[in-house]
C-alpha cells in the first residue's frame, strides 16, 4: 500500500527496480500476513491424524427448516443425531468404508431465511 510508504531495491546486474511497500498489518492482507498464515497452517496440519478426512454437509429441506425456526433445540438435535447416525452406519458398511469413524459436527445457521 503506497500510502504507508515503502522502499525501492535495484538489481545491480540488470538495473531492475522493485518497490516493496511497508506492512499494513491487516490480517487479511496476503502480503503482510502470508508468513503468519503459513505458520498457522503448519501447526494445524501437524495436529491432524494420519488418516483421510471427509467434509460432509447435511441440510434441512425447506419444510423442515420452517419448523426448525420456532423449534430450534428439538430440530437441530434431531439433525445432529440423524446425520451422525447416518455417517456411522454407512461408514461401517463393508460395501462403503467398513470402518468405525469419528465425527466432528458443526451447526451452521444463516439467520432467519428470506422465506420465513
Amino acid at each position: 500500500m503506497a500510502a504507508l510508504g515503502g522502499h525501492a531495491a535495484r538489481c545491480e546486474d540488470c538495473g531492475h527496480d522493485h518497490i516493496s511497500y511497508n506492512s499494513c498489518r491487516n490480517r487479511h492482507c496476503p502480503k503482510c500476513q502470508a508468513g503468519a498464515a503459513k505458520a498457522w497452517l503448519a501447526v494445524r496440519e501437524a495436529e491432524l491424524l494420519p488418516v483421510r478426512y471427509f467434509h460432509l454437509v447435511f441440510a434441512l429441506p425447506k419444510p423442515v427448516a420452517e419448523i426448525a425456526l420456532p423449534n430450534k433445540r428439538e430440530i437441530y438435535n434431531l439433525l445432529m443425531r440423524s446425520s451422525a447416525d447416518t455417517v456411522i452406519r454407512i461408514a461401517a458398511d463393508p460395501k462403503h468404508l467398513g470402518a468405525r469413524v469419528g465425527i466432528t459436527s458443526v451447526l451452521h445457521t444463516w439467520g432467519i431465511p428470506s422465506w420465513a
